[in-house]
């Protein structure tokens, strides 16, 4: 138990420290082009053996071909926060649909879907603060300090994109990542 303990709290710091370079973070040291559409490829492979364990699956909807310029950690680590948020909450049996399309000649959407329990209206603009957690996620048992949606969001900022959240038509949570292509 203390060894699992040493492991969460080690997380928990690499979580901080991870927003705190965010937080001071005013431009990309080296941005490349990264292909999103690989990126989210090999982030939805990822996170399939996950949510397998736990009778959930991750599905490709849509996957346009489509490049950013950024940085590709950060922007493998805010899809991967998000897509890992959503796979926690979704129910057994269901699928976490993920999304990548060019919206416009210079703007792509990757768009996350759960069928999980949604959000309240009131606490969707607050998920992406700092060590925000919805009360239904509060028990321990859902693991998370509240700090991936918010150091997506930040990443993405740093991008000149944008996140939101809505509740999804039907159930669940859809997170919408907006960035310049």
């Amino acid at each position: 138990r203390m060894e699992r303990e040493t492991e969460r709290l080690g997380e928990l710091i690499g979580l901080v420290l991870s927003m705190a370079r965010l937080e001071q973070a005013r431009d990309l040291a080296a941005p490349t082009d990264v292909r999103l559409d690989e990126l989210v490829e090999a982030l939805a492979s990822d996170a399939s053996f996950e949510a397998e364990a736990h009778a959930r699956a991750v599905a490709i909807r849509r996957k346009d071909t489509v490049s950013v310029r950024g940085d590709a950690e950060l922007l493998r680590q805010a899809a991967e926060n998000v897509v890992r948020n959503a796979v926690r909450f979704a129910p057994e049996g269901t699928d976490v649909e993920i999304e990548l399309e060019q919206v416009a000649p210079r703007s792509v959407e990757l768009r996350v879907r759960d069928h999980g329990p949604g959000v309240p209206e009131s606490a969707l603009a607050e998920i992406f603060r700092p060590f925000t957690r919805v009360e239904s996620a509060r028990d321990r048992a859902s693991g998370g300090a509240g700090l991936g949606l918010a150091i997506a969001e930040r990443a993405v900022r740093l991008h000149g994109g944008t996140v939101s959240a809505a509740n999804a038509v039907g159930g669940g949570l859809l997170v919408t990542i907006r960035l310049p292509a």
